[in-house]
């Protein structure tokens, strides 16, 4: 039996009644080609693969990787490597260019990169429809966090640009194993159709969100006092601080900020 790994995060799903549900929540379909980040031992690998003609696996672990050749199961794809290094872009466009209606990416995400990971996928975000993914639960509320509030964070503001985030279930430490430390819970991402951030755009929004975040607990008018002629801030969003400011007025900034540089 593979022992879990702590270097690669690992905590292997097993609850019957979570796993069931969080498969209902992927919704697999004949024409949907997925793409299932650490399949571990298969917890939702193989109710997936039961509703599909075939399953893409991205796994970093080479004994879990040699695990899932030794299955043999039909239409199951198995890539070695890190998924912080993975081309999620030119995968969706393959699998789009085959035929594939939905373009989905799932998986139970190592904790331990999970922030760096979500913002690896929105360079694939114009080609996948959708992402349903379980992370700490923390991760989560800062996801789906609305602007004033304390979680409200460099992360949602990012992810809130690109996506529409929606916390779909809980699920509690001892439905793993080993029982992690922190509670989880299940998000769904879907890229916003209405996106229309030029990749200059993007950049200076990724600048802009973290140098306002830089010390949260200080005015905009001391974070962003190198922006402050350029933005044009009022006096009152001088007094604010980056947890106040809606990921509208953020976009408004990098726009201005991509046509001023």
């Amino acid at each position: 039996m593979h022992q879990a790994r702590k270097r690669f995060g690992q905590n292997f799903l097993h609850d019957e009644g979570i796993i069931h549900a969080i498969v209902g929540l992927i919704g697999p379909a004949s024409d949907t080609a997925i793409l299932e980040i650490g399949p571990g031992l298969g917890a939702l690998t193989k109710p997936l693969l039961t509703n599909l003609e075939s399953l893409d696996l991205l796994e970093i672990d080479r004994d879990l990787v040699a695990y899932w050749h030794k299955q043999n199961l039909p239409g199951l794809t198995i890539t070695e490597g890190d998924a912080l290094n993975f081309d999620f872009l030119a995968w969706a466009r393959v699998k789009k260019a085959s035929g594939a209606k939905q373009i989905k990416v799932v998986g139970n995400l190592p904790y331990n990169i999970s922030s760096p990971l979500l913002f690896h996928l929105v360079s694939a975000s114009s080609e996948i429809n959708e992402q349903v993914f379980m992370l700490q639960d923390e991760v989560v509320e800062r996801m789906v966090a609305d602007a004033g509030s304390s979680e409200y964070s460099r992360l949602s503001v990012m992810l809130q640009a690109r996506y529409h985030l929606e916390k779909l279930l809980d699920v509690p430490p001892e439905s793993f194993d080993p029982q992690p430390k922190v509670n989880s819970a299940v998000v769904r991402m879907i890229p916003r159709s209405n996106f229309s951030a030029s990749p200059t755009e993007w950049r200076a929004l990724e600048k802009v969100v973290a140098t306002a975040f830089a010390q949260r607990r200080k005015m905009l008018r001391t974070n962003l006092q190198d922006y402050v002629g350029r933005l044009g801030l009022n006096e009152d969003e001088l007094t604010k601080r980056a947890q106040d400011i809606s990921v509208a007025r953020y976009l408004e900034w990098a726009s201005v900020l991509a046509t001023t540089s």
